[in-house]
């Protein structure tokens, strides 16, 4: 058999395997002999066929190129050392002795988890309720399991927290929580006592005199929000998404880029990774994946791999990775992996590009596939965007499975790129509903008339503070990037929900509304794009001096909130007011 027989028929030369000084010895390489030996790996039989090159690279046979062993090693110590050699041949024989299966390959199974804090309260377990019965996943945070266990069921799915103490909220225990209603609020109650049942607290504080109980209004309405926001954020996401590689700040110094191109399985193509100065749209810096790709020694293929992360990002919150790319009209692949080890499968997609310009390519995790040595493995575990180790920038001939990349053409190429990020599909949803309170802006408002405003706003200071520290929470979320949506009932009652609702922005009504109404207007915001960015304050139509009440058979229609969301505004808080004399803590 001819050298160049052979070589056509692995497709792929074999990397050293066997290191002799000074010189290199090859097995299952190319020769003319005939006497030729054999050697097992695992139940399949090869030739064992020895060449020996001069010094450190291998000399080409006819129609090729010398490969430099000295770049091979230098690759495989750069990624973390050198994989096992064995490991290297089986994958190199696998890739031409396997057949591509025609199975389709396992998806990962997602449920959106709601959070909800402060469930064991007059709105939060309504929220519960509400959510089990859509058939929604739940989970509860709170500080007493018994409690929480005896009113909300026995097969909770509870965490055992308190949001005062930053100790007890692990982010670990918020993994596959998607979206949060937060309830959570500090405790008034009677100075005199209340009824085993709190029936006074329910009258509201018109009723009676009141003080705080339990933690201040600072730790559990300021201090605690910091803490809940912290526990949470990576879990639900931010609304611009989560910025992998950017050149803003120190971000180019998260991850570490390598070349990674086919001299690992003896061709010759060589890639870099640079930052131009002043290479980015706008004339800022951006990254640069550039090389010359060749098909000889039957490569056909370069990339940039970074180093494996730290610490695994966990992109469980977001919908895929978006690219922001300056074009050449090639198609590339972008990879990601979910393991530490150096040579394993990667969830792949290729993407297209237009010839000098900028634009953005997204990816959507649903759209990868479990991709080893340009074969799909339909036995490979689903997508884990909550475990991410690496990330992959490929130009090569191969597409998947035997068929070639269309726009493949050898030579010199450029892909400038400046930022990778993790996206959040649109229309975007509230990933953070929070309940708070009407009146959080009055205490401080200038020109404000007290003596006809309700007990918290009069009592601020005797409570703690009570709504500045509110306010004060509020804006903690508005700054936070999360999707938010900040529901400020007035006073609360235990009516049932169905009353006319009047919805209002600025902080200036005053009222009453009942706690399951304001049960539902939450889970309404949980899934309408309408509700993102909006804070509010909201009330029923039907005076304090008169209860609401409902026939059983003839009840109220239900209401499509989503209605009401659409007529409110993003930006007004009702801190307007405030601008000239800010409130005072």
């Amino acid at each position: 058999m001819s050298c160049s027989s052979c070589c056509a028929a692995a497709a792929v030369p074999s990397p050293p395997v066997v290191l002799a000084r000074p010189r290199v010895r090859f097995t299952a390489s190319c020769t003319t002999r005939t006497d030729q030996k054999v050697f097992f790996l695992g139940s399949k039989q090869f030739p064992r066929i020895t060449y020996s090159p001069s010094r450190r690279e291998v000399i080409a046979f006819a129609g090729q190129q010398s490969w430099d062993i000295g770049r091979f090693v230098r690759t495989l110590y750069f990624f973390n050392g050198p994989p096992n050699p064995l490991k290297i041949v089986e994958s190199i024989i696998s890739s031409f002795t396997g057949s591509a299966s025609s199975e389709a390959p396992k998806k990962m199974e997602t449920l959106d988890v709601v959070l909800v804090t402060g469930a064991t309260g007059g709105v939060g377990r309504r929220v519960v309720d509400i959510l089990r019965k859509k058939g929604v996943p739940v989970r509860i945070l709170a500080r007493n399991e018994d409690k929480a266990r005896s009113m909300l069921g026995r097969d909770l799915d509870l965490i055992i927290g308190d949001v005062t103490k930053e100790d007890t909220l692990d982010p670990k225990l918020f993994k596959g929580i998607k979206k949060v209603v937060n309830a959570v609020s500090v405790i008034v109650g009677p100075k005199e006592g209340d009824t085993p049942d709190r029936q006074k607290y329910k009258q509201g504080i018109k009723f009676f005199e009141p003080e705080i109980k339990g933690p201040s209004p600072e730790m559990v309405e300021y201090i605690g929000m910091q803490n809940l926001i912290n526990a949470i954020k990576n879990s639900v996401g931010l609304s611009e998404g989560k910025l992998l590689f950017g050149l803003k700040g120190n971000l180019s110094g998260k991850i570490v880029w390598g070349a990674l191109d086919d001299v690992v399985m003896g061709g010759v193509s060589e890639s870099t990774f640079q930052i131009l100065p002043t290479g980015s749209e706008t004339g800022g810096p951006t990254g640069l994946f550039k090389g010359t790709v060749s098909t000889s020694n039957n490569g056909g293929f370069t990339s940039i791999r970074t180093k494996n992360f730290t610490v695994p990002e966990d992109l469980s919150a977001y919908d895929g990775i978006e690219l922001r790319v300056k074009g050449d009209g090639r198609r590339y692949k972008l990879i990601i992996r979910t393991s530490y080890e150096w040579d394993t499968v990667g969830y792949t997609e290729s993407f297209d590009t237009t010839k000098g310009e900028w634009q953005s390519v997204k990816i959507p995790f649903s759209s990868l596939k479990p991709v080893f040595r340009a074969r799909t493995m339909t036995d490979a575990p689903p997508f884990d965007a909550s475990n991410i180790t690496s990330l992959q920038l490929m130009f090569s001939k191969f597409e998947y499975d035997g068929k070639l990349n269309p726009t493949f053409t050898e030579g010199p190429f450029e892909l400038p790129f400046s930022s990778i990020r993790a996206y959040i599909n649109e229309p975007i949803t509230p990933r953070f509903v929070h309940v708070s309170s009407a009146g959080v802006t009055r205490p401080e408002r200038p020109g404000l008339d007290l003596s006809k405003q309700p007990p918290a706003v009069r009592l601020n200071k005797e409570l703690g503070s009570i709504l500045t520290y509110k306010l004060k929470g509020e804006d903690l979320i508005r700054e936070s990037g999360i999707p938010y949506t900040i529901v400020r009932p007035c006073a609360l009652t235990e009516e049932p929900a169905g009353a006319d609702l009047i919805f209002d922005q600025g902080d200036n009504i005053t009222g009453k509304i009942s706690r399951e109404e304001v049960a539902c207007i939450c889970v309404a915001a949980l899934a309408s794009p309408n509700a993102v960015g909006k804070t509010f304050e909201v009330k029923s139509t039907v005076p304090f001096s008169e209860p609401y009440v409902i026939d059983p058979s003839n009840p109220p229609p239900e209401k499509d909130y989503d209605v009401y969301f659409k007529e409110l505004k993003e930006g007004i808080t009702g801190k307007e007011a405030l601008e000239a004399t800010p409130a005072q803590v």
